[in-house]
């Protein structure tokens, strides 16, 4: 077994600690760049292939030994297709399923905090390895006379370090992500909002069987059972589910018809939390489900829910109907509201981004204009790709002083792309219902 997937005894807690740890990788990065302008002088074509592939290693090992919010960011940027070169959307999609674990005696030292004993005490069987282990925590199966169950342990430090641990990943997200300060900072409250509740696994389990319940009644959708009394802030007790992720259960090749089927499960799923429940399971990354053997779409994780304002879902969906039946005045106010534009804008950056956001808008609501979509449609998301490519290498887009667009877009905007991203996976076709004010 290798250092890279051996279990770890110890993590990271303190500020410094983690500070440290974020200054070392830092000067490895740096030697990766001046590694590659040195071999630029002799090899004037160098691509910068290989220093991707070194940065992206290095980052990940050091944020998997972090874990906590840096991973989830690194995690959340690999689910943007067009956002990172592709060396590191392949090594921090690794975050999805596969950090290294924490040991089981780190495992025991939780229990006892919150129940007093450990978890050989509370359960007849329970795997001293992780069978999964992500970025917030790690799962552990257990059994209980015939029930079996998904146990979820928090690593230690990771509630404490949010505030600290996004402070430190900035740098690279600035780097990475070509963004300016204005546009990261605008952002990054409400990225740490959502990762505090994520660290609240009360909150979670709430909010688990809230929306499990009201989502009870979707074809070929289901939902774990969670247990209360045997969850705490940093546990988290539910039915274990049978079953493949996406990626295993596509290597099984099914028919188009399952793909379809799975495929419409997902979209009636965020259909509903949208426009029924104005709160959505924000994290539609591959990890989160599980395909059962019945055909059906097991949802395991509701750790990310957005709460959609209701004065932004108005505005933002209203852009997305086909056909822009909306008076200038009314759409000028909804750029206002959605903060596109600003009365700090000359007119000239008005025009410039209103078309730009209603481009963006128009393509991103494309399925939605149809009756039924096929996203396997690889055209389509290479318009997306496009658009943003364009976009974001323009001069005035570059040289914008302030952030545009309202900070609960980050999460709606990420849940679609995420959504729209899962099922070009699938290849599925989909029926697109919508809201009736919508068609």
């Amino acid at each position: 077994m290798t250092d890279k997937i051996r279990e770890q005894e110890s993590i990271p807690v303190s500020k410094v600690q983690r500070a440290a740890k974020f200054i070392r990788t830092g000067a490895k990065v740096g030697g990766n760049y001046v590694k590659h302008y040195a071999k630029r002088v002799v090899n004037p074509q160098l691509s910068k292939d290989e220093l991707h592939t070194s940065n992206a290693t290095d980052i990940y090992d050091s944020l998997s030994e972090l874990k906590g919010s840096a991973l989830k960011v690194a995690q959340m940027m690999a689910m943007d297709k067009n956002m990172l070169p592709r060396a590191y959307q392949d090594k921090f999609t690794m975050a999805q399923y596969s950090a290294p674990p924490l040991s089981f005696p780190l495992v025991v030292k939780t229990f006892r905090q919150y129940f007093g004993a450990g978890p050989e005490s509370l359960f007849d069987t329970f795997t001293p390895s992780a069978v999964n282990a992500a970025s917030i925590g790690q799962v552990h199966k257990a059994t209980k006379g015939d029930k079996a169950y998904a146990v979820k342990i928090q690593y230690p430090g990771v509630a404490s370090s949010v505030s600290s641990d996004l402070k430190l990943v900035r740098p690279f997200a600035l780097r990475l992500l070509n963004m300016n300060e204005r546009e990261l900072d605008h952002y990054m409250e409400e990225v740490e909002e959502r990762l505090l509740e994520e660290t609240d696994y009360k909150l979670e389990v709430r909010r688990s069987k809230e929306i499990s319940q009201a989502c009870s009644h979707i074809l070929n959708l289901t939902f774990p059972t969670y247990y209360e009394d045997l969850s705490s802030p940093r546990i988290i007790t539910m039915d274990w589910m049978d079953g493949l992720h996406l990626r295993e259960w596509l290597q099984t090749q099914p028919k188009q018809e399952e793909r379809n089927a799975i495929g419409q499960a997902l979209w009636d799923f965020y259909h509903y939390q949208v426009h029924v429940l104005k709160q959505v399971h924000a994290d539609p990354h591959p990890g989160n489900f599980i395909i059962q053997n019945e055909g059906k779409l097991a949802v395991i994780d509701f750790g990310c829910v957005k709460v959609i304002p209701e004065d932004f879902y108005t505005g933002y969906f209203s852009l997305i109907k086909r056909d822009l039946l909306i008076r200038e005045d009314e759409l000028n106010q909804i750029f206002y509201d959605l903060e596109f534009v600003s009365d700090k804008d000359t007119e000239e950056e008005k025009k410039y981004f209103k078309g730009v956001f209603k481009e963006m808008i128009s393509l991103l609501g494309k399925p939605f204009h149809v009756d039924s979509f096929d996203f396997a449609d690889d055209s389509y998301f290479q318009q997306i790709f496009q658009l943003g490519d364009r976009i974001s290498n323009e001069k005035m887009f570059r040289k914008s002083k302030q952030a545009r667009g309202s900070r609960h877009g980050l999460y709606i905007n990420r849940t679609y792309f995420g959504l729209y991203n899962l099922l070009n996976q699938l290849q599925a076709e989909i029926e697109t219902t919508k809201p009736d004010w919508l068609k």
